[in-house]
C-alpha cells in the first residue's frame, strides 16, 4: 500500500494534533476537510499511488489519531450503524475518521447531542441523517433543530417516496421547528399528494391548518354529568370543529389512497386518535371487531355502558368511536400483504376495510352514508 506523501503526513498530523471536531473527505477532489473551533481547514492530498489505496492509508492514519487503532472504522460496526446501536461513548471520535458510515452511526445513535449533531451535519449534510437526528429531543430543542428542519422542508418537493414524505412532515411539525406559514404550505401540498396530510394527522390531529365547522349539535352538547368519562371527553373532541376537521381529512384520504404506506400510516393515525377509549381490539376481522364492540357497549359495567346509561342518544357515536379505535394498519395488512396493486385497483381491494370505516366516519360527522357513492368516487 502506498505510503503518505511527507507533506500530506505532516499537515494531517498538525491538523489532528489540534482541536479538530470532525473530518470530511472529498474523494473526487482528494481533499481532507477539518472542522475546529477556529473554523475549517482543507488539506489537498498528493497521492503517491492509486487514489483508493491512498485514501485508505489516510483513513488509517486518522483512525490511529482518533481511536488509537489504525484499522479505520470497524467493518462489523457497519451492520449496526443504521439500527442506532453505535455505542454512546466515543461518538465524537467517530466523526474524526472521515468515514461515511461512522458519521451515519453518530446521526442514528441514541447518545446524540445537539453539539454532536452540529458536527455530524457539517461532516455529512444529507436528508436521511437530518431525519434521524430530528428524532432526538435534544436536537429538536437545540440550535440544530431549526437548521435541519429548514433543510428538509426545502428539499421535500424532490422526495418521491410516500414513506419519506410522511416521515419528514411528521418530524418537521414538532413544536418550534417551523412557523405557521411553512405549516400552511406543507398542508396545501396535500391537495396534490395526500401523503403530506398523513404527517399532520400523526403530529397535530387537534390543530390541523384547515377550517371546518363543528357538528350541528356540538353547541348543545352537555356532558357535565359524565365529564370524567373517557367517552364523554372523546365525544366532545370529535364533535368540535377540530375533531370534524380531523374526520373530514381522514375521510378524504381514505377515499383516494394511492399508496400502501399512506394506507398503513393513515389507519394507525386514526386508531391512535381514539386510543384513549377502552376497546375490545384484537387480531380480528372487521366483522369480529364490530361484533365485539356491540357486546362491549351492552356491558353496563364498562365505561361505555356507564356512559350510555346517561346518554343513550349517543349510542351510535360511541359504537363508531370504538370501532375506529380498532382499525389500525393490521386490519388492512392481510389484503395489502398479498397484493402489489396500487391506485384504483388497490382501493377496490380495500373496500371491505374502507367501507366500514367510512360508515363510522359518516356517523360521527352526522351524515348519511352511501356505499354506492363511495364506489363511484373511487372509480373516478
Amino acid at each position: 500500500m502506498s505510503e503518505l506523501a511527507p507533506e500530506d503526513e505532516l499537515r494531517l498530523n498538525v491538523m489532528m494534533a489540534g482541536d479538530v471536531q470532525a473530518v470530511r473527505i472529498d474523494e473526487a477532489a482528494m481533499i481532507v476537510h477539518g472542522l475546529s473551533s477556529r473554523g475549517e481547514a482543507a488539506i489537498k492530498l498528493h497521492p503517491t499511488g492509486r487514489p483508493e489505496q491512498y485514501l485508505r492509508r489516510v483513513r488509517e492514519m486518522l483512525a490511529g489519531h482518533a481511536t488509537g487503532s489504525p484499522g479505520g472504522y470497524p467493518v462489523y460496526l457497519h451492520g449496526w450503524t443504521r439500527m442506532g446501536q453505535a455505542r454512546d461513548k466515543g461518538l465524537d471520535c467517530l466523526l474524526l475518521l472521515g468515514e461515511v458510515e461512522a458519521v451515519v452511526s453518530v446521526a442514528y445513535s441514541s447518545g446524540l447531542t445537539d453539539e454532536l449533531a452540529r458536527r455530524a451535519w457539517w461532516a455529512m449534510p444529507v436528508a436521511d441523517n437530518a431525519r434521524r437526528m430530528l428524532e432526538r429531543d435534544c436536537v429538536v430543542q437545540g440550535s440544530m433543530g431549526k437548521i435541519l428542519a429548514e433543510y428538509l422542508v426545502e428539499h421535500l418537493p424532490f422526495e418521491n417516496s410516500p414513506h419519506t414524505i410522511i416521515d419528514t412532515v411528521r418530524l418537521v411539525l414538532q413544536p418550534g421547528l417551523v412557523n405557521d406559514e411553512v405549516r400552511q404550505k406543507l398542508w396545501n401540498r396535500g391537495a396534490v399528494d395526500n401523503a403530506y396530510h398523513v404527517g399532520f394527522l400523526e403530529r397535530m390531529p387537534d390543530s390541523l391548518p384547515t377550517t371546518v365547522p363543528p357538528r350541528d349539535d356540538w353547541s348543545a352538547l352537555n356532558l357535565k354529568p359524565a365529564q370524567d368519562n373517557p367517552y364523554a371527553v372523546q365525544l366532545e373532541r370529535v364533535l368540535s370543529a377540530r375533531g370534524q376537521a380531523f374526520l373530514q381529512t381522514v375521510e378524504a384520504m381514505l377515499r383516494y389512497p394511492a399508496d400502501r404506506d399512506v394506507v398503513y400510516t393513515l389507519l394507525n393515525a386514526l386508531a391512535a386518535y381514539f386510543s384513549s377509549l377502552l376497546h375490545p381490539c384484537g387480531e380480528d376481522t372487521v366483522e369480529e371487531i364490530v361484533a365485539n364492540v356491540d357486546a362491549f357497549c351492552r356491558d353496563t359495567a364498562s365505561a361505555a355502558g356507564l356512559f350510555l346509561e346517561n346518554f343513550p342518544e349517543y349510542a351510535a357515536e360511541v359504537r363508531a368511536m370504538q370501532v375506529l379505535a380498532c382499525m389500525d394498519s393490521s386490519i388492512a395488512a392481510p389484503i395489502l400483504s398479498h397484493s402489489t396493486a396500487s391506485g384504483t385497483l388497490m382501493r377496490q381491494k380495500l373496500e371491505p376495510v374502507t367501507t366500514p370505516i367510512l360508515q363510522q366516519l359518516a356517523t360521527l360527522r352526522g351524515q348519511e352514508f352511501s356505499a354506492a357513492v363511495t364506489r363511484r368516487r373511487q372509480r373516478t
